[in-house]
């Protein structure tokens, strides 16, 4: 680490990235040295908005950078990842950690060979309505998601699965804590080639049943998650960063009566969240929020999806 702090480099200056550069090149103790994309018009303009030098190639900054953020489309992941982590530079790649379970066990190993820290972009995790709602999530028994986007320019070479879906399957992964035991999936190439509508309903072992949600071709962007369990109720809006939770109290003679409302919940930007806990993650040595690990269960979970959508096609 230099001693003018952490030196930082973005590799992929797109849709997403371009906010990853934003973000570190405003960061305390840390030093945004670079931005790469190769698409050259690109990379200078983020670059020159950020006050950094601009890449066409990532192998210019390998032995340049502590930590790297990986924004690339989800084919390159693995290239792009293991160049760096070879040279001892610590990794957070966006979600899908990579295309395959095998290709990401193949990252996962090479980081603890190395001895870099390794994240995984799932900015969910991070949202401030999500951390309000988790002190009182108790055994939910039935959970509804729906993210439902507009049709993108991006990420087209994914099913949404993949694209959208994935957020929400790493969070139930993390709340729930139970493995999944049953799982039955619909999913329809729309606009693509690819899975552009997708409906997906889980059974955990202990019981709980989630049903999702995700389109990437609906007219309205709606990204809400909702947990029914015993005598409470709990609603979230991850793009409003809003909670809502209900429950059944005993009222004044005696009888039910429901309580509750919002929330208070200290919003903040999800992104700016992730990327402040990987650099403390590199700066202090200890795991991220979310690992190589709790990527590959997520990409498992959205790869047997898409393998039981195939068998219903």
């Amino acid at each position: 680490m230099s001693e003018h702090g952490l030196r930082v480099a973005v590799v992929g200056v797109g849709h997403l990235g371009r906010h990853h550069a934003r973000l570190l090149a405003a960061m305390d103790g840390v030093r945004l040295v670079g931005v790469v994309d190769t698409n050259a018009a690109r990379a200078q303009e983020i670059a020159a908005s950020v006050g950094t030098t601009a890449h066409t190639s990532w192998q210019d900054l390998a032995g340049a950078v502590d930590a790297v953020t990986i924004a690339v489309p989800t084919e390159a992941h693995v290239e792009v990842a293991l160049g760096f982590i070879a040279a001892g530079v610590h990794v957070l790649i966006e979600k899908p950690l990579a295309r395959s379970v095998a290709e990401a066990d193949a990252v996962i190993a090479a980081a603890a060979a190395r001895g870099v820290r390794l994240a995984v972009g799932h900015t969910e995790r991070f949202n401030p309505a999500v951390t309000a709602a988790r002190a009182h999530l108790v055994h939910p028994k039935f959970i509804e998601v729906h993210r439902l986007g507009t049709f993108p320019e991006r990420s087209l070479d994914i099913d949404v699965v993949f694209d959208l879906m994935i957020h929400d399957l790493d969070l139930l992964l993390s709340i729930v804590d139970e493995p999944v035991v049953s799982v039955e999936a619909v999913g329809v190439p729309v606009l693509t080639p690819r899975i552009d509508i997708a409906n997906v309903r889980l059974k955990f072992a202990g019981g709980c049943i989630a049903n999702l949600t995700a389109s990437r071709i609906s007219r309205d962007r709606v990204r809400k998650i909702r947990f029914f369990q015993p005598r409470s109720y709990l609603s979230i809006d991850y793009a409003a960063q809003e909670v809502e939770r209900w429950t059944i109290e005993a009222g004044p003679a005696g009888t039910p009566a429901i309580q509750g409302g919002k929330l208070e919940v200290a919003k903040d930007e999800p992104l700016r969240c992730e990327l402040d806990d990987f650099v403390c993650a590199v700066r202090d040595g200890r795991p991220p929020r979310v690992t190589g690990e709790q990527g590959r269960d997520a990409l498992t979970l959205a790869t047997t999806i898409v393998e039981r959508m195939d068998h219903v096609r």
